[in-house]
């Protein structure tokens, strides 16, 4: 006789039995796991990677010293608390100063450039070595990418002339990636004068892209607006009308682009990107290197179909989904390149709110390239149901937890929700038989106890699911317990 109750066949047929279980880890990969495709190679003669690390940390070797002696005197059980804005406390700097044989100035430029490079964190004001610290003697390619870290920062590094407007110093900063380009690809020295003509060309075309117009304009000089063509509003360029705001140039006071083209030079040159000489300047081997890399990212993604680079980051990532693994981190590496880092992870958190559950994995996957300058919002997202679970993967693996071992951060309710929004993703842009096997991945004993913990964990599209699983499956008792499922979901039973 057969029984009425499908759910107790099932738990009595062995052969419905799950598999042995998979990773959490690799079951999120299920749509985006294929081959990879080779790393371009440098310019010849680029140092190799393990030289390039070693000029790294000589020449972060007095924020490493800072950030060890932080480890050990700065922790909360020392009692001392870093101020709110990250800054080392006068007394702080003292003592390291003390100890550690290095002037006030020095102790706070390391500290700086410590935390830059990821070297020293801040948590609920308390500094702790970062996961940088703990590789730093080890692994070539952590020291590369603090390094990196840092040279994006440049800015930071090297205040800026107090008495230049912050929108001047804001256009310069814009345009110095076309600068550093000219340096890399002339492969030596360039002249200053050539340098300045380049930065005041790149600041110009900034300004025509915001179609800017300054207030002081002969009326004359500005053309009949054309049908369909962009409005350009006037920009002050000095005082504003009613005297508020920071003086900014105007035609008696121009911007000051040769003293900004030296303060930029010069906070490249303290980050050890640039050397300087005699009314010229070139790269250094590490910033040749971190130039042609960024160089190469965007290539690549301007080389793709989608124009990636140019998208949302929704597009993008629906852009990479049915890429291979290598090509896809090499969109996420160009995209990211193109972008201030903070605004770019805001943009892919925003986009892994969305419904789509693939982009929420791939989202994770870009941040995963970002590396630590994320950590502060992915700290925060784990505050999100939907989030939560790729947070703390996230957080997990970027603490050093290998990869197929970092599920075991997740509670049973977490790595439920989990295979239930990766089952969606399979089940939006999959085929059927990718989510028959996804089945077979859920780390569980037996189908009813899955389908109970499935029911109970409240995912959104718990009911779209199982409907999915049962037509998926080939095998009608299963089948037939999911749609059994979909259905007290669906109508609030148990």
């Amino acid at each position: 006789m057969t029984s009425r109750k499908p759910d107790e066949q099932l738990a009595r047929d062995s052969r419905l039995r799950l598999v042995s279980p998979r990773s959490v880890a690799a079951a999120r990969k299920a749509v985006t796991d294929r081959s990879t495709r080779p790393t371009p190679r440098p310019p010849a003669g680029t140092p190799a990677a393990p030289d390039l690390a070693n000029r790294a940390r000589a020449s972060l070797v007095d924020a490493v010293r800072l950030a060890r002696w932080a480890e050990h005197h700065l922790g909360p059980a020392d009692g001392s608390r870093p101020a709110p804005a990250g800054a080392l406390p006068a007394a702080d700097v003292e003592r390291a100063a003390g100890q550690l044989g290095l002037t006030h100035g020095q102790i706070q430029v390391g500290w700086d450039r410590a935390r830059l490079a990821g070297l020293v964190e801040v948590h609920g004001g308390h500094a702790r070595p970062g996961w940088r610290l703990r590789a730093w003697d080890r692994d070539d390619a952590a020291v590369l990418r603090g390094w990196v870290a840092l040279f994006d920062a440049w800015s930071l590094v090297h205040p800026a002339p107090a008495d230049i407007a912050p929108a001047a110093v804001a256009e310069v900063v814009e345009a110095m990636p076309q600068v550093l380009s000219l340096l890399q690809l002339s492969a030596g020295p360039v002249t200053v004068p050539a340098l300045l003509d380049l930065l005041g060309q790149r600041v110009t075309e900034l300004r025509d892209e915001r179609c800017e117009v300054p207030y002081d304009a002969p009326v004359s000089a500005t053309p009949a607006p054309v049908p369909g063509a962009p409005v350009c509003v006037p920009v002050a360029a000095g005082p504003a009308p009613d005297g508020q705001g920071a003086p900014a140039a105007s035609a008696d006071r121009p911007v000051p682009l040769a003293r900004l083209l030296r303060w930029a030079l010069g906070g490249l040159a303290a980050v050890d990107a640039v050397t300087l000489g005699p009314a010229q300047a070139a790269l250094t081997p590490l910033g040749s290197w971190a130039v042609w890399v960024k160089l190469e990212q965007i290539c690549v993604a301007a080389q793709s179909p989608a124009g990636n680079i140019e998208q949302s980051a929704a597009a993008m990532l629906h852009g990479c989904a049915r890429l291979t693994p290598g090509p896809a981190r090499a969109e996420y590496q160009a995209w990211l390149a193109a972008r201030p880092v903070g605004h770019a992870v805001s943009e892919l958190l925003h986009a892994a709110r969305g419904e789509d559950a693939l982009l929420r994995g791939l989202a994770f996957e870009a941040l995963r390239v970002v590396g630590a300058p994320a950590e502060p919002e992915v700290r925060a997202a784990v505050r999100e149901s939907a989030l939560r679970p790729y947070a703390l993967l996230w957080l997990a693996e970027h603490d050093g937890v290998d990869p197929d071992e970092a599920q075991d951060v997740l509670t049973r309710e977490e790595s439920t929700w989990l295979w239930v929004d990766t089952a969606a993703a399979i089940a939006d842009h999959g085929e059927a038989e990718l989510l028959a096997r996804h089945l077979d991945s859920a780390v569980r004993t037996t189908v009813p106890r899955l389908l109970d913990e499935v029911r109970a964990v409240g995912h959104p599209r718990t009911v779209q699911v199982l409907v999915a699983l049962a037509a998926a499956h080939p095998d009608p008792a299963l089948a037939k317990a999911m749609r059994r499922a979909a259905f007290q979901v669906h109508t609030g039973g148990v």
